[in-house]
């Protein structure tokens, strides 16, 4: 059999419409087909290969991991270096920032991905404060095991999975008046700094700062989802740094593993620490923080640094929004290279989609905004690609 029909027959599929492209290789912002074709990767994976693909620092970082060890015993028993390495770089980046009971953010436990940062954020709320209620997003994604799905504010992704937990409220991201549901019995405000699968919405400074003022007043936790938005996406290490709110949790993913599957939920040693009785071991995890996947994110965080790709990110993001001008784009909006393109409806932006696929450009849409276009670029991406890219997308407007 062919591989399409293997992947058809065997892998668990989540929809009737695959994609199906076969890859053979990858490298930077392409993708490579077995037959040669190339792609050009505009959503880097869904957010993840921030530094392209196959950086080869990271491809080094891992090599050289893999010729060390691989998995030695369950998070938290033995001394690893990629683990202690990746949580002291991760720390640095958020050293000028302090919660606003003046601790650092200092501690950081490592998952295997997103969904599970959320999870294990969620616990440590509710064990930190004694409280059972939380409070995420209307239109919000975090995740799809049982906790980060009862987070979801869209009941379509959540109806045949009931019961979820209870003692979830939903608010609407921007909107200063649902602010005072968060209540002395609020565990913690789940919330993406950037609200990314409604379409890419940026809140007002005046807004995040409300809301961290009202978590502060009531005892409930601030956490801020920076899966999407993390490690250079939006123009800056973090994208709070934009507003100088400072979240007492900080979650991320994603971008954070150049490729390879981790995750982190980061916050001050004392809240952290009530993981460690009452229960002993109050969150575990076998392969959180894998030391080859640690390898790969450190590499990939010194990679922004040292490439210093932040600093680009602003300009590329105003590239795509010169060369991309037609009648029948009726927005962009975007912080950063976190950008949505929005058309007409859904039937429209499908067609230009897979018109652009067929041409070698790989775009998405957004599970609660399916009329805009995602465009998530690797921030190593130049400005002849910038036009290449955006050449192939006028076109696929003008053909359907």
């Amino acid at each position: 059999m062919h591989q399409r029909q293997l992947f058809l027959n065997h892998l668990a599929q989540t929809s009737d419409f695959p994609l199906a492209l076969e890859i053979e290789k990858a490298e930077g912002i392409w993708l490579y087909s077995p037959d040669g074709k190339a792609y050009m990767d505009l959503i880097s994976g869904i957010g993840v290969s921030n530094v392209g693909h196959r950086h080869p620092k990271v491809v080094q970082a891992i090599k050289h991991q893999v010729d060390h060890y691989l998995h030695t015993l369950v998070y938290g028993e033995y001394v690893q270096a990629p683990q202690v390495l990746l949580a002291q770089a991760l720390v640095e980046t958020l050293a000028a920032y302090h919660t606003p009971s003046g601790y650092a953010i200092d501690n950081v436990y490592l998952t295997n991905s997103g969904t599970e940062a959320v999870e294990g954020a969620m616990k440590l709320a509710k064990r930190f404060t004694g409280r059972t209620e939380i409070i995420s997003c209307f239109n919000a994604y975090h995740g799809s095991t049982q906790g980060a799905l009862s987070l979801a504010g869209a009941d379509f992704f959540k109806r045949q999975f009931r019961p979820l937990l209870p003692d979830i409220r939903h608010i609407h991201h921007g909107v200063l008046a649902d602010l005072s549901n968060i209540t002395r019995r609020t565990a913690a405000v789940v919330i993406e700094v950037i609200s990314a699968e409604s379409g890419i919405r940026v809140p007002s400074q005046e807004y995040l700062q409300a809301l961290r003022d009202r978590c502060t007043e009531t005892g409930t936790l601030l956490i801020f989802d920076e899966i999407q938005t993390g490690f250079g996406r939006t123009g800056s290490f973090w994208a709070f740094e934009q507003f100088g709110v400072v979240p007492d949790v900080l979650l991320s993913a994603k971008g954070m593993g150049g490729g390879m599957p981790i995750g982190a939920f980061m916050a001050p040693q004392p809240l952290m620490a009530v993981f460690k009785n009452n229960p002993i071991l109050g969150h575990i995890t076998t392969f959180g923080g894998h030391p080859v996947s640690a390898a790969a994110s450190l590499a990939t965080l010194r990679t922004i640094q040292e490439e210093n790709l932040c600093a680009s990110v602003a300009a590329k993001a105003e590239l795509f929004k010169k060369y991309l001008v037609h009648p029948r784009i009726k927005e962009i909006r975007n912080q950063g290279l976190m950008m949505a393109v929005e058309f007409a409806d859904f039937g429209e932006l499908k067609a230009i989609i897979d018109h652009g696929i067929e041409n070698g450009v790989v775009t998405d849409w957004f599970l609660f905004c399916d009329n805009s276009m995602r465009i998530a670029p690797p921030l190593t991406i130049t400005e002849d690609e910038i036009r290449q890219a955006c050449d192939v997308i006028l076109r696929a407007i003008e053909a359907v």
